[in-house]
């Protein structure tokens, strides 16, 4: 008998933002959906079953760093990361090939979060 998993697998990635309400607008347009929670200290996204966040930041937040990126699902990496830097977002990683069929990418968005983006046909969530 398998014992069963504490861990049950990612649910939240929050991104820190200055400007909430900019942030939504930009969001929404990036990820192609309206939030599905909103106030002033969160606004959250349902992204196919995962929970996308919006937080606003501290003033005095430390600088953000590169140390955790989460990747986003595509099916089109190249197609999405030229979409999303037309809507702003600057180049972080370039769309590369990482083994096999699995590609990433990641920009920045402007409120200097990364964003990454995976296409990885291998991959199927629980």
């Amino acid at each position: 008998m398998m014992k069963e998993k504490t861990i049950k697998g990612l649910r939240t990635c929050i991104y820190k933002v200055s400007d909430m309400n900019e942030a939504k607008k930009w969001y929404s347009r990036a990820f192609e959906t309206e939030p599905y929670f909103e106030e002033s200290f969160y606004i959250g996204y349902n992204i196919g079953g995962y929970e996308l966040g919006l937080q606003p930041e501290d003033p005095v937040e430390k600088q953000k760093g590169e140390s955790v990126i989460a990747y986003w699902g595509v099916d089109n990496i190249e197609k999405e990361f030229n979409r999303l830097r037309e809507l702003g977002a600057i180049d972080h990683e370039k769309p590369m090939n990482v083994g096999g069929e699995v590609m990433v990418a990641s920009v920045e968005d402007p409120w200097g979060n990364i964003i990454g983006l995976i296409y990885n046909p291998e991959f199927k969530a629980e």
